[in-house]
């Protein structure tokens, strides 16, 4: 059995640091604006149905970022560019207006004044059986309740009572 390991293979770049960049850069964006605009249901959690997307988008995706590198060199520079466009996003959602609208979705009324907004919630695919499971959460038993009710951007949902109640 043979132990010796091929460190020059290991460690040298096996493609163009340049072809790892932009394959790195087009995936992400790819990849962002999906889960930006296409894949947005968020209910405060990560459910196993949504991990199950994200490990098999990430499989996926991994072909078309890495193409055929093969060494660690390759990987680290792919992580780094992903890290930095993540890095980038949200130092520039934190400094511009412009880019925190693009990059944070608005938050969503989904009850106003004891009613249900139906659009709002068909759009998000929340059923009545999430929404009193939210509502409880909140410690409220009805909608009736409730003054506003939002989905905020970050996926989680937030319950403001009407005065009295």
């Amino acid at each position: 059995m043979d132990l010796s390991v091929d460190w020059k293979s290991l460690l040298t770049f096996s493609i163009s640091p340049v072809e790892i960049v932009i394959r790195g850069t087009l995936m992400y964006w790819f990849l962002f604006l999906m889960f930006r605009f296409v894949a947005r249901r968020d209910i405060g959690s990560l459910g196993i149905a949504d991990l199950l997307i994200v490990v098999i988008v990430a499989d996926a995706a991994q072909n078309g970022m890495a193409g055929k590198g093969n060494s660690i060199t390759d990987a680290a520079l792919l992580v780094a560019t992903l890290i930095a466009w993540y890095r980038l996003l949200d130092l520039g959602a934190w400094r511009f207006e412009i880019i925190r609208r693009f990059v944070n979705p608005r938050r969503v009324l989904l009850i106003h004044h004891g009613r249900k907004i139906p659009d709002n919630l068909e759009r998000h695919a929340i059923t009545d059986d999430e929404l009193a499971s939210q509502l409880r959460e909140n410690g409220v038993q009805s909608y009736k309740e409730v003054k506003e009710m939002y989905l905020e951007p970050d996926g989680k949902i937030s319950v403001i009572r009407e005065q009295g109640r």
